[in-house]
C-alpha cells in the first residue's frame, strides 16, 4: 500500500466515521419520544380515570385516587413504561407547583387579619418541627418523617410531592406519607364538625380550625361543609394560606440538602426554579390581571398535573413492603394529626379567631 492510498484510506475512514456519527445523532429526539411514549400513555389514561372518579365523588381527592391507583397498577406495568413514568413524575410535579400559585392572591391572605395569619404560620412551624422530632423518637426513616411533617403541616399530597422533588428519599416513604394523609384527613372530615360542636365553635371558627388543621383542600371543604357556606369560605382561604408556606419550607430544606451534599457540583439550587415560579404566579394572581376563566383552567390543570405525578410516584411502590414498614408511620400520622389540630385550635384562640 502506497502513502497516497494510506492517506485516502484515512480520509475515507474519517468520512465514514462522520457519516456514522450523523446517522446516530439524527434520530435521537425521536428515540427519546419513543422511549417515553408507553409510560406517558399510561399516565394519561390513569389521570383521566382518577379525575373522572373525583368528579363523581367530590369528597375523594383525585390526588389520593391517583397514588392508590399507581400503587395497585405498578407491579403489573411493563418495563417499557418506566422511563415515561419517571419523566412525568418529575416534570408534571414541578409544573403543578408553579400553577398552584394561581389559587391564592396576597389580598386574600391579608384579609384574614394579622392574628389569623400568625396563627397559621405558628401552627405550620410547630407541626412541621414537632412531627420531625416525633418521627425520630419513633424510629421512622428520615424520609418518612420529613414527608409526614410536610404533608400534615402544609397541604397534604401536593406538599409531599413538592418536597420529594428536592430530596432523594425512598419512594416508599413518599407513598406511605400520602397514604397517611388520606387516612387521617378522611377521619378529620367527620371528627372536626363533631368536636367543633362539642366545643361550641361558631361556623366561622369551625371553618378556620378546619383550614388550619385538615390536610387536603378537598378534605377541608368536606370538614367545614356541615357548618355552612361561610365556614367553607373561611376554611379554604385559611387552608390556601398554609399552601403559601410551601415555598419557604421547600426552599429551606433545599438549603439544608446543599449543605449536606458532597462538594462535587451536584448540589441542588438554593431556591428551586419551580418555587420561584410558584411565587411568581401567586404575585400574578394578586395583580388581578388574570381572567377568572384562566384561573379556573389553572386550577383544573394543577389537579391533573399533580394526579399524573402522584400516579407515577405510586407506581414505584410495592404494597407488600409498604405494609410491612407502615406501623410506626401509622403512629406518627396519628400523633401529627393530634398535634396540628390542638396547636391550630390554641393558636386561633390566642388570635381571637376561635
Amino acid at each position: 500500500m502506497t502513502w497516497a492510498s494510506i492517506d485516502d484510506y484515512r480520509a475515507t475512514g474519517r468520512r465514514a466515521t462522520l457519516v456514522c456519527m450523523v446517522v446516530t445523532e439524527e434520530p435521537r429526539a425521536g428515540t427519546a419520544l419513543h422511549r417515553l411514549a408507553p409510560g406517558l400513555a399510561v399516565v394519561a389514561a390513569a389521570t383521566a380515570v382518577t379525575f373522572a372518579a373525583a368528579r363523581l365523588v367530590p369528597a375523594v381527592s383525585a390526588l389520593t385516587l391517583a397514588v392508590v391507583l399507581g400503587v395497585l397498577a405498578g407491579p403489573r406495568l411493563p418495563a417499557s413504561t418506566a422511563d415515561g413514568l419517571r419523566w412525568a413524575t418529575r416534570k408534571f410535579l414541578r409544573l403543578g407547583v408553579v400553577l398552584l400559585g394561581l389559587q391564592l392572591g396576597l389580598g386574600q391572605v391579608l384579609g384574614l387579619g394579622a392574628g389569623t395569619v400568625l396563627a397559621v404560620v405558628g401552627t405550620v412551624v410547630v407541626a412541621f418541627f414537632g412531627t420531625l422530632l416525633m418521627g425520630r423518637a419513633l424510629g421512622v426513616s428520615p424520609g418518612l418523617g420529613l414527608m409526614v411533617a410536610t404533608g400534615f403541616s402544609i397541604c397534604g399530597a401536593s406538599a409531599i410531592a413538592a418536597m420529594d422533588s428536592v430530596t432523594d428519599h425512598d419512594k416508599r416513604d413518599v407513598a406511605t406519607a400520602v397514604t397517611l394523609v388520606t387516612l387521617y384527613g378522611s377521619a378529620a372530615i367527620g371528627l372536626v364538625p363533631l368536636l367543633g360542636g362539642l366545643l361550641g365553635l361558631r361556623p366561622e371558627q369551625l371553618g378556620a380550625w378546619a383550614g388550619v388543621s385538615v390536610h387536603e383542600v378537598a378534605q377541608v371543604v368536606a370538614a367545614a361543609s356541615p357548618a355552612g357556606a361561610a365556614a367553607v369560605g373561611i376554611a379554604v382561604v385559611v387552608k390556601l394560606t398554609r399552601v403559601v408556606l410551601l415555598a419557604p419550607m421547600v426552599a429551606g430544606v433545599s438549603v439544608v440538602q446543599r449543605r449536606h451534599a458532597a462538594t462535587t457540583g451536584s448540589r441542588p439550587p438554593i431556591v428551586p426554579l419551580f418555587v420561584v415560579g410558584f411565587l411568581a404566579t401567586m404575585v400574578l394572581r394578586t395583580t388581578g390581571v388574570v381572567p377568572p376563566a384562566v384561573l379556573e383552567l389553572g386550577s383544573v390543570l394543577t389537579t391533573l398535573l399533580f394526579a399524573a405525578a402522584l400516579f407515577g410516584l405510586g407506581s414505584q411502590v410495592r404494597l407488600g413492603a409498604l405494609l410491612r414498614t407502615g406501623r410506626r408511620g401509622l403512629v406518627l400520622g396519628a400523633l401529627s394529626t393530634v398535634l396540628v389540630a390542638s396547636v391550630g385550635l390554641a393558636a386561633l384562640a390566642l388570635a381571637g379567631t376561635a
